[in-house]
Order: structure tokens, then sequence, then C-alpha cells
């Protein structure tokens, strides 16, 4: 085909995209037509990545079933224009191709783009790369007031920055125009083993500031905590040399992996793609609630459904038939309380909440994953500055220039009689508060109002909520986030 013929084409194929998500957003604002004036607006979709109760309601949902696909992909300017909706495992599969990938790639292949941006997403480039949000460069919200509105950091910039934690309550992003980097096909890992967590916390602050460790650049960084004398960091390392890569998506499990004895780092490589969604064979760890990390088991169980949508669907049976008490019940055992967590503290506090959680809390294995706001991120908006906000992203005020590690626990302990509804949970809430950090909303929270909106936006955050959901079609961020249904 002729150079001519070929761009034809690619005019043609970018045509049809913007054209299939226009008709989206015409579906999507005539299902926002079509909801009662005294009904909250949400989203008509079966599945969720949070882990706390969804409201209830009879009214239709919004159509969100054509906001599901990425419009195109600029390979010369490495942007991407995607319908909010679009999973990240949609994405990279066509970001890849081109040798390209998302800045930030959340853990789980059905997190979606604009999820990760109205929630927080996380991951191993986060210390170099920031939160998902940092990298987005335009984005078309869906308001409360029913309106699309364009925003960026100089385009209603105040709604922009206010978007990142807002978890739908002042709207939903129909598009987003996203920053791509280039990656090479291959990641050459290095697990290296700690025997104390102090340590371990001076040497990730060390690779962070070097960008390298021993020598060898450092493109990657997470690590995983087993017991206060066992404990990772995961280095990876981009390259293009050619030879053999493991997988983990069949009979081995990529946590179990990281574990060794030796003084030298434990070396490993893997495919970009692999290593991009090496948690979500195994949900982390969190698989082997099912049964599925038993030999006897996996061998039989599909390799299609060892995936983290899969185990989703068994976590919804379980909150509706509560069949996990139920056992508990059989055994005499009291229910379990879910401690299902993200958290940040700072860099420096991190070995001092990991001793605290692993002497009060008995979960393991737990994820570590640092990060640093972006060093270009600035306030333009002169509304943003004149509310009060002093931090870039108001309503998860993270400190340019400050490191933090995210920290993340997923499973669920015996409760105590006695004990109040979430007492494992607010330890935590009170912990990470004492060491100045912050907890994500993608699960159970049990703040009071007033420290909650100290926390997560005050002020700002309900000038926002009448400038752009006036009529209060939303549900506000406290009632959506701590609320008990």
């Amino acid at each position: 085909m002729s150079l001519l013929g070929k761009a034809g084409r690619a005019s043609a194929e970018l045509e049809s995209g913007f054209a299939a998500h226009r008709a989206g957003v015409d579906r999507l604002l005539a299902s926002y037509a079509a909801i009662p004036r005294d009904a909250n607006v949400r989203l008509a979709k079966k599945t969720s990545n949070l882990f706390r109760a969804r409201a209830r309601s009879n009214a239709p949902g919004l159509d969100v079933s054509g906001l599901n696909r990425v419009i195109e992909v600029d390979p010369v300017a490495k942007t991407a224009d995607v319908a909010g909706m679009t999973t990240y495992e949609d994405l990279v599969a066509a970001t890849l191709p081109y040798g390209l990938s998302p800045l930030v790639v959340p853990q789980l292949k059905t997190i979606t783009l604009g999820g990760a941006v109205t929630g927080l997403g996380i991951e191993s480039t986060s210390f170099r790369n920031g939160l998902p949000h940092e990298s987005v460069l335009e984005m078309d919200v869906l308001t409360g007031s029913g309106e699309i509105v364009t925003t960026s950091p100089t385009e209603n910039a105040d709604l922009f920055r206010g978007f990142p934690n807002s978890y739908g309550t002042l709207g939903y992003s129909t598009r987003l125009k996203i920053e791509l980097e280039s990656v090479q096909p291959y990641v050459a890992l290095r697990h290296v083993r700690f025997h104390d967590l102090g340590e371990l916390e001076t040497v990730m602050a060390q690779i962070i500031a070097d960008r390298a460790y021993a020598g060898e650049r450092v493109d990657y960084l997470d690590g995983a905590v087993f017991t206060a004398d066992e404990s990772y960091l995961i280095l990876g390392r981009q390259t293009d040399e050619p030879g053999p890569v493991s997988d983990y998506t069949g009979m081995d499990i990529y946590y179990q992996s990281i574990q060794h004895d030796s003084a030298q780092p434990k070396r490993d490589r893997l495919t970009i793609h692999d290593y991009l969604w090496r948690w979500d064979t195994d949900w982390f760890w969190c698989s082997r609630a099912f049964g599925t990390q038993n030999p006897s088991i996996r061998r039989f169980w599909p390799k299609q459904y060892r995936r983290s949508s899969f185990y989703w669907k068994l976590i919804a049976l379980d909150h509706k038939y509560d069949i996990g008490d139920r056992l508990e019940a059989r055994k005499g055992n009291p229910p379990r309380e879910r401690v299902v967590q993200d958290i940040e503290v700072p860099i420096e506090r991190t070995a001092e909440f990991l001793r605290w959680f692993l002497a009060e809390i008995p979960i393991e294995p737990i994820w570590l994953c640092p990060l640093r706001l972006r060093d270009d991120t600035v306030i333009s908006d002169e509304r943003l500055q004149q509310s009060g906000a002093s931090r870039q992203w108001p309503l998860y005020p993270l400190e340019p220039g400050r490191t933090y590690v995210n920290i993340g626990f997923w499973s669920a302990v015996p409760t105590t009689p006695g004990q109040g509804e979430g007492a494992a949970n607010r330890a935590i809430e009170r912990k990470v508060t004492e060491l100045d950090g912050h907890k994500s909303l993608y699960s159970d929270s049990f703040y009071e109002r007033d420290e909650f909106a100290q926390l997560y936006g005050g002020d700002v955050y309900t000038r926002l909520k009448k400038d752009y959901d006036p009529d209060q079609r939303l549900l506000d961020l406290y009632s959506k986030a701590v609320q008990r249904k």
C-alpha cells in the first residue's frame, strides 16, 4: 500500500474512532436526561473495583456502554485519547504495539482509566511518574449538572485539579487525553531481600534518589513484606536484550518467586506485557483464599479464570450470601472484619508503620509501592488558589517534593466480642493520621464528617460541588465513601 493510502486509512480509522465516541457520549447524555430529577445519578455498571458498598437505587443509571474504547494512539506525540470506561487491559493492548505504555499502569486489568483518575491508581513507576491523574493532559467530564465540560491545567482547572479522588461525586470522565512513555520489550528483575525493615526503608529512599541500585538503572520499584525479618524490594529495568522469560500465568506464582535466602538479589525476566500484569493472575496473593494456589486445584482451574475480574465475582457471591461468615460460624468462630486498604505514609515513617501493623493486624503479605508527585505539577488556576487550596490535588493532598510509600493489605481479621464496628480499620485510620499519612477511599472508611473534610478537600470540595453539581444529583464524597449503606 502506498504512503498516501496508509495515511488515508489512518485518517479514516481516526475519524471512525471519534465518531463512535461521539455516539457513546450521545447515549450517555440521553440516559442522563431519563433519570428522574429526584433520583441520584449513578453509573449503570454491574462491576466495580470498589470494596465498599455501592448505593442502591431503583432509578436507571448512566449508559456508559459506548465509552469503553481507545479512541486514538498518537505514536509520534506519545499520547492517547481514551474513553473513560476503557480498561487498562484494553489500553495497554492498544499502546504496546507502538512500544508505548501509560506512565502508570495500575495492577489489575479491569481498572478503568477514568476510575484510576477519579479514584487513585498507583504502580511501580509511581516513584518517577507519580499517579495516573498526573499524566492527563485534557479531560471531558459529564458533571452533575448534565454538561460535558472540557478540563485541563488551563481550562476549568479547578475541576481538573479537584477531580482526582472525587470518586464520581463531581462527575464522570468521558474522554481523557494522556501522556505515554516508550517501553522496551522486556523487564529484567532483581528481588533484594532485607532482614530489617529500617534497612529496607533506607535503601528504598536511596534508590528513589539515585534511580539506580548497585550500578544498575531502576525503572520500576515496588516491594513485599512477609514478616518483620523477611521483606523485599523488587527492582525492574527495561531492556531489549533477548533471552528466556518466566511465565506466572500457569502453575508458577509470581509473589512466591520473589522469596529467597541469598545475600545476593534473585534475578528474573518478564516480557513487558507480563510484567505489567504480573500481579493480576493471582490478584497479588489473594487468590489463595479461593484455593487457586493449591497445585491440585490450580492444575484444573481454567487459565481464563485466573484473573482479578473472576475473583471479583467470587467476592460478590461471598458478600451476597455471607459465605465466609457462615463457614466461620460452623467452626465456632466469630465473623471476620474485612481489612482491605491502601494507605500512604511518608517514606521515613514506613518502617514504623509496618512494625506497628505486623504487631497489631494479623495480615500478610503486605505490598509496598513508593510514590512522588511529578516535579512539573503546578497550580495555574486562580480560583483554586483563592479557595484556599495550597496543594496541587486538593482532594488528596500529597506534598510536592516529598516521597511517600503506599502500603497495601487485603484480607480479613477475626472480630473481638464487645468491640465496635470496624475496630481494626479504625485503628489503622488513627495510626495513618498520626504518621501524617493518607488513606485511599476505595474500601471501608469510618471517619467522622469533620475529620474527613479536613483530610479530603474541605472547603475546596464544597465549592467544587456547588459549581459543578449545584442540584446535588450525585452523592457527596462523604456519603459515598464513609456513610454506611
